[in-house]
This record gives C-alpha cells, structure tokens and sequence, in this order.
C-alpha cells in the first residue's frame, strides 16, 4: 500500500491527509502480510500446530482482524481529500466513492468473519489455512485494497515516488 508523506511544508491540513493515507495503508499492508503469511504456513502441510507458526499465525489473524474491522472508517476519513484532489466532478467523484463504502464494509465484514473463525479454532493446520485463502471473502477484501490503493497512489502521490523526467525520456 502506498503511504503518503509530504515533507516539504508543514500544513497541518497535510499532515491530517498523510496521517488518514497512512492508517489506511498499514491496515492494507496488515491485511496483505497475513495473507502472505497464511500462504507459506498453507504450503507447509501441517495437521496441526506447528511449532511456534501457529501462535504466530494467531497474531497475524488477530491484526488483520483489527486491521479489517477499521478498514470502511479509515477509508470514509480520507473521501474528502480524494475529492478534493482528484479533480473533475467533485460532486460526481464523492457520489461514487460513497457508493463503494458500503460495498468495502460489507466485504470487510465477511473477510472479518471468516478471519475470526479460524484463529478461534483449536488447532490451526495448512489445509484450514489453505482453505481461508481460497476464501472468496478475503480475496474480494484484497481485491478491494488494491483498488483502493491505486486511487490514492493516483489522487495524493508522494513527492518521493514521481516520475523521473529523464526515465520517462528514455522511455519514450
């Protein structure tokens, strides 16, 4: 996920929009590390409790549960800075990314549900694992993030991550 920091002027209207991207970007990067977490653990073909990963896997759980449980607030937060800079409509943009907020609570709260229900089982093995990543609930809520991710990248880009005139020279 693409955080977002501005260290050229200390405006604190600035420092609010970096602070709102930035707690969305470390619940997504908590959401896609536990994903990337359970896919190792998946493949290791445990039938139970592996020494040490399971309670680890625990506590990726329970972040990206924390993590997912946030994720429609912390996005709603930072709607009037995507409008604001996004340019165009900002009646119709508001409209639209109003209209997906709903849509990231309700994939939210089932990728939430299937999280919870496998950290609170007794034993944790690879192929529970592998089937909570087959989850089409996660994977929509990842989906999701990327989506999300893109916009901001798009609509409040860091000025450390622009293009290089000389790179994009080359390029062409």
């Amino acid at each position: 996920m693409t955080n977002v920091t501005d260290d050229t002027a200390p405006d604190p209207a600035n420092d609010l929009v970096n602070d709102l991207a930035n707690d969305l970007a470390a619940r997504c990067d908590v959401l896609e590390e536990c994903y990337e977490f359970m896919l190792a653990y998946a493949a290791q073909g445990l039938n139970g409790e592996a020494c040490g990963q399971a309670s680890r896997l625990r506590e990726f759980l329970a972040s990206a549960s924390t993590a997912a449980a946030g994720l429609q607030d912390a996005y709603a937060a930072l709607i009037p800075a995507l409008v604001a800079h996004g340019g165009g409509d900002g009646d119709e943009a508001r409209a639209r990314h109003e209209a997906f907020l709903p849509v990231l609570g309700r994939d939210a709260e089932r990728a939430l549900a299937a999280l919870d229900l496998a950290r609170v089982q007794p034993r944790l093995s690879s192929q529970l694992i592998d089937n909570l990543n087959a989850s089409l609930h996660l994977r929509t809520l990842l989906t999701d993030l990327f989506l999300i991710d893109e916009i901001v990248r798009i609509v409040l880009p860091r000025p450390d991550c622009a293009p290089d005139a000389a790179a994009l020279a080359e390029a062409d």
